[in-house]
């Protein structure tokens, strides 16, 4: 996925938004918005994984304190090990979809 949305923002910077007629603009204000909702849904997706792994690894830090065995404290690592590439992950797709609000409204303020 972010492969893809890497490529769909270098298409759109690519764009050349003043020499649009209204049927491209059109067509690329529908596409444009079919890709957002695309990932929107990939975002919340991995915003409900970032913050799982999230509550896991605070869960298991909180065991470790109270429980101490080698066992948790290996768990406890693997949760943060999985949690540091979410976190940069949706990081990516957060900035991404804002990005391509940016470019929305660019659109909408093409004139007819």
């Amino acid at each position: 996925m972010k492969k893809r949305l890497r490529n769909y923002l270098i298409y759109l910077s690519e764009i050349k938004y003043d020499n649009l007629d209204n049927e491209k603009t059109q067509e690329l204000k529908e596409d444009l918005l079919t890709q957002i909702s695309f990932f929107q849904h990939e975002r919340l997706i991995h915003l409900l994984v970032t913050l799982t792994f999230a509550i896991l690894s605070v869960a298991s830090i909180i065991t470790c304190l109270f429980m101490p065995s080698t066992t948790l404290m290996v768990l406890c690592g693997l949760f943060f090990v999985l949690l540091i590439p979410y976190v940069f992950h949706y990081y990516f797709l957060e900035n991404g979809v804002q990005t391509l609000y940016t470019y929305y409204d660019l659109l909408m303020k093409q004139k007819y």
